[in-house]
């Protein structure tokens, strides 16, 4: 039996009754889905597959040969709604297998049967083309909420990854709506609730349609992608507010979630003591108008006039959740700083949300590029030192003596999981965008040693790709899903490692990999655009080329090849992969056979490693990484 909840934890599992019940009648098994997603997919399929619905908590009954054959969600500690008690499901689900063994195993048999015949909808090898990803930007601007951004209705989740497309495809195709989605989207998010205006970065989700009260949980994987999403729209546009929300959630990364060891914890709790000893969720985060008169005496008007925080407030028990105005410029600069900063110490002396502090390889190879390239875009070395610091610690005690990644580590002992393709991915993408920010090549090699374990040990030799490899653990059956979750899908989060690293060293292996791999989007991105945006993210780079740019000097510390290479990182085509270091050099491919110009530093662009005349001029290379 499989169950994840710590609401049905504290109801159900802690109950002295309900746990001896467990107990003497079943092998109860506790799964933490960060730890093992492959186990996690497998039986949400199954959960689907028989019930036509899903999500979490899964509560999943197995035969000893863990084939399923009873599910079910949340079951409450007593009948609710026409809803049976978890102890009811218990003894039902005891009294068949007592009883009715062998309807039970056929039942099972039948599931397992079914789910080995499901097959996957795949495009075949070819690449989306201008036609697919113009059918998938219409069906974005279908499902968009143009009086509040982002997609859908309520709950709203950050879509990172289709904000990613819709930048790339602005860039390559000059779109204006794909920009204008983008930009409204991100501000929206920025000036609400699930973003924390006072100390950075995003809650999980917002439970409403308007961004104002959020699901207080703030995760890693979150805002390693949001980091760069902002950087990235602050680098197409040069919006103050992105810039700002960029920097404000690479701090909050580097201060609350970063770990001893220099890698980074995966959350931290929705939940924390309201100072009356009792667990509540946003209790750390809202403001009720008494509150701000404590700590901010005659400044508390303008400050509940600045944040929104009302008498009725917009969360619970006439608490508010902070927001920004839409025009912030009416206000007084430098007292609003002052009321943020006596706010933030304030908050600072509550008690604290717990932290998990599992870290989780996927979620850290994002926060990796996230954090390199944001330190670079804005001339912060702290943050690509930080980005160095977790990229040290995955290649320390993630990856064993293979270079294959272990899923999870904490206090700095590495756990017993194997990766699965989104660890090899997502680390790989971090390295990469390492070996671009940094020009050491030992992250474009450590990127390849992953890569090639991906294509010798998940591709099934069509280019469709599995989550978990060939050798892995066998589960009832080996789960295979390109779609986004809260992430990239292992699968297209591996086809733009591929061709980035395709990029760098001018393997065509790579390449041809990446272009199977990306035959999925072709067949799912006009149809179901929200669920793999990053698959059209790394389809807009593969029709863009994707450019590549080496920038030679005379030394590293060099202030004008310094200048050089910001400016190629800053190019907005989409995909672009940048090298940088000295003639001669032979740590990364695309320096080999670059010389300077004129005794001066030198940039060239090229496409398949066909360039363009080299050039010593900013404002030239600016124009030609424009998308």
């Amino acid at each position: 039996m499989l169950y994840w909840c710590h609401v049905m934890a504290s109801e159900s599992f802690e109950d002295e009754a309900t746990a001896a019940y467990l107990n003497d009648h079943f092998v109860s098994v506790k799964v933490d889905r960060e730890e093992r997603p492959d186990v996690d997919a497998v039986y949400m399929e199954a959960v689907q597959a028989a019930t036509g619905q899903g999500g979490w908590p899964m509560t999943v009954f197995l035969t000893p040969d863990a084939e399923p054959f009873y599910f079910g969600t949340y079951f409450p500690p007593a009948p609710r709604h026409g809803m049976p008690s978890f102890r009811q499901v218990l003894q039902g689900v005891h009294q068949a297998w007592a009883d009715r063994r062998d309807e039970v195993a056929e039942v099972a048999g039948k599931i397992v049967r079914d789910l080995a015949h499901r097959e996957l909808t795949y495009g075949g090898t070819q690449a989306p083309g201008e036609e697919e990803l113009a059918q998938a930007l219409l069906g974005l601007t279908r499902e968009y909420d143009p009086q509040r951004g982002g997609f859908g209705g309520a709950p709203k989740f950050p879509p990172s990854m289709v904000i990613e497309f819709l930048l790339r495809h602005h860039a390559r195709t000059g779109s204006e709506g794909a920009l204008q989605m983008a930009q409204d989207t991100c501000e929206r998010m920025a000036r609400g609730g699930i973003y924390d205006q006072l100390g950075g970065g995003f809650a999980r989700y917002s439970v409403d349609r308007d961004w104002v009260v959020p699901h207080f949980e703030k995760m890693l994987y979150d805002n390693a992608l949001l980091c760069r999403v902002y950087a990235h729209l602050w680098r197409a546009t040069g919006s103050e507010l992105a810039r700002r929300v960029a920097l404000e959630t690479a701090d909050f990364m580097v201060r609350e979630l970063r770990t001893n060891e220099g890698g980074f914890a995966s959350a931290l709790d929705a939940d924390s003591d309201d100072g009356t000893g009792r667990h509540v969720e946003g209790a750390y985060y809202v403001w009720t108008p008494e509150q701000l008169h404590a700590v901010l005496g005659d400044d508390a008007e303008l400050a509940a006039q600045y944040f929104g925080v009302t008498e009725e407030g917009t969360f619970e028990q006439g608490s508010s959740v902070l927001q920004l105005p839409q025009h912030e410029g009416v206000f007084d600069g430098e007292k609003i700083e002052s009321i943020r900063h006596r706010l933030l110490g304030e908050r600072s002396q509550r008690p604290a949300p717990g932290r998990d502090d599992k870290v989780v390889a996927a979620w850290n190879g994002l926060a990796v590029a996230a954090l390199a390239e944001t330190g670079a875009y804005f001339d912060r070395p702290d943050l690509v030192d930080a980005a160095i610091g977790a990229a040290d610690l995955l290649v320390r005690l993630h990856l064993d003596e293979h270079a294959r990644p272990v899923r999870t580590s904490m206090d700095g002992r590495a756990g017993s999981h194997a990766g699965v393709l989104e660890d090899y991915a997502d680390v790989a993408e971090g390295f990469l965008a390492l070996a671009s920010v940094t020009g050491e090549g030992v992250w474009l090699e450590f990127a390849g040693f992953l890569l090639d374990h991906v294509l010798a040990q998940f591709t099934d030799g069509s280019g469709a790709l599995y989550d978990t490899a060939a050798d892995a653990e066998k589960l009832i059956r080996r789960p295979q899903d390109p779609t986004d979750n809260a992430t990239p899908s292992g699968w297209t989060a591996a086809a733009g490692a591929l061709l980035s690293y395709a990029a760098q060293t001018g393997s065509e292996r790579h390449r041809a990999a990446a272009e199977r791999a990306l035959g999925v989007v072709k067949a799912l991105g006009p149809r179901v655009p929200r669920f793999i945006g990053w698959g059209l993210a790394v389809a807009e780079a593969f029709l863009d080329g994707p450019r590549e740019v080496a920038v030679v000097g005379p030394a590293l510390d060099d202030p004008v090849t310094r200048a050089l290479h910001r400016t190629a990182l800053l190019g907005t085509a989409p995909g672009a992969v940048v090298a940088m270091g000295i003639p001669g050099s032979d740590e990364l491919p695309l320096l080999a056979d670059r010389s300077l110009v004129n005794g001066e530093p030198t940039a060239y662009v090229c496409r398949n490693f066909t360039c363009d005349a080299p050039t010593t001029d900013r404002e030239r290379l600016r124009r030609a990484l424009r998308g």
